[in-house]
């Protein structure tokens, strides 16, 4: 009987002794799985501001038509928040830069890379103490790629299909899929270039719209301009983001883009149906303006 309580004691101590051991490791996990996060999530919407490349109230121009496509997917190239409309870009906190490549001579966004999302899923998560401290009043994106439906018109018949198009500066792309049409491509493509296939029918097609005529809204250009041919989006927040690095809970930023007839070509039949058998062409595919908010 003495021997078993003693065997008892034995294996209470040791348990003890494990639960010293392992309970601080444990704490240790938790605490550093629930350290508070950055999150960036994209929201899409029609009924926002239609703004032109000086961040003001755009109308369609004359003799060209547009549409609000419904998208599915979006790709960034890079994020910035800036403190305020003096910070030239890069001057700012960068929160994230996407994998280039010079595969296709020049350097370029590499595709096959690209994180790409829908709408209110997770695109970046890092640890706020990564996040320089500061009070920041603008966001910055540039935007690379979009994934969004639009309807086409041939012969007066109406038809849905899906476009994948390609705003970042250049992107270096090998291949990319439609529905079921498939485009090898092995190459650099300036910003503009476009892939389209139907819904339902065997049918694709791509070109590229014009040089310099994809929108981009900057508010601040007149302080803090951005490079031709890029698509760096600004939108400033209703209040400051301020990040002082005593958070303990995440912080969720929604970047809320502008579809707001966003998807825009020339007219030859002026019927405000897209109809490229006829040879209607694709003018623009810029966002048409970013309102940033926040949820602490």
């Amino acid at each position: 009987m003495k021997k078993k309580k003693n065997q008892m004691k034995k294996s209470y101590f040791i348990l003890l002794l494990l639960l010293t051991i392992v309970v601080p490791f444990l704490s240790c996990s938790e605490d550093k799985e629930g350290e508070p996060m950055l999150i960036i999530k994209f929201q899409f919407d029609p009924n926002q501001a239609r703004l032109n490349n000086l961040g003001q109230p755009s109308t369609i121009a004359p003799g060209n038509a547009a549409q609000s496509p419904i998208f599915n997917t979006i790709s960034a190239h890079y994020l910035e928040m800036a403190p305020n409309a003096n910070t030239l870009l890069g001057a700012g906190t960068i929160l994230y830069h996407a994998p280039e490549t010079t595969m296709g001579g020049a350097v370029a966004i590499d595709f096959s890379k690209s994180k790409i999302v829908s709408q209110g899923e997770t695109f970046i998560k890092i640890p706020l103490s990564q996040v320089t401290a500061g009070s920041y009043e603008w966001m910055r994106v540039s935007l690379s790629y979009q994934n969004y439906k639009i309807n086409v018109r041939n012969a007066g018949v109406d038809y849905a299909g899906t476009l994948a198009s390609f705003v970042g500066f250049k992107t270096y792309i090998t291949s990319f899929d439609i529905e079921n049409a498939t485009f090898p491509i092995n190459g650099n493509r300036a910003q503009g270039y476009w892939a389209f296939a139907l819904n339902d029918y065997p049918y694709s097609t791509s070109g590229q719209a014009p040089a310099g005529a994809t929108t981009v809204p900057n508010p601040i250009a007149s302080t803090s301009p951005i490079p031709s041919g890029s698509c760096v989006v600004t939108g400033r927040f209703a209040s400051n983001l301020v990040i002082d690095g005593s958070e303990t809970s995440d912080v969720v930023v929604t970047l809320s883009l502008s579809i707001n007839n966003s998807f825009e070509w020339q007219e030859i039949t002026a019927d405000g149906k897209y109809e490229p058998s006829i040879g209607e062409s694709v003018v623009d595919m810029g966002l048409r303006g970013l309102v940033p908010t926040y949820v602490k």
